[in-house]
């Protein structure tokens, strides 16, 4: 099983990045997906979750509006889509595979700073 982040970097504030996670090793159109993030010094936070089918997504109240979780199944991939990003939501930032998170991803830091 693989989970395996990509499309940190370093953002302005006000500005944009989306995140990918591929899957492997198991079948990804089953299990929820969900992000989570880490900040140094604070407890981790669920960030979005979607449904096997994509058709449900829950989000965090810091980040409700400005943030979108996808899947396409077909690529066994799910986004998350990040705008109007603020210096709060410097993290790392994790995929994980079911409601229970099951699999988790190594994360890919996100650094939002002028």
């Amino acid at each position: 099983v693989q989970l395996v982040e990509s499309g940190g970097g370093l953002v302005q504030p006000g500005g944009s990045l989306r995140l990918s996670c591929a899957a492997s090793g198991f079948t990804f159109s089953s299990y929820a997906m969900n992000w989570y993030r880490q900040a140094p010094g604070k407890e981790r936070e669920l960030v979005a979750r979607i449904d096997s089918t994509g058709g449900s997504t829950n989000y965090a109240d810091s980040v409700k509006g400005r943030f979108t979780i996808s899947r396409d199944n077909a690529k066994n991939t799910v986004y998350l889509q990040m705008n109007s990003l603020k210096a709060e939501d410097t993290a790392v930032y994790h995929c994980s595979a079911g409601r229970y998170s099951r699999y988790w991803g190594q994360g890919t830091q996100v650094t939002v700073s002028s």
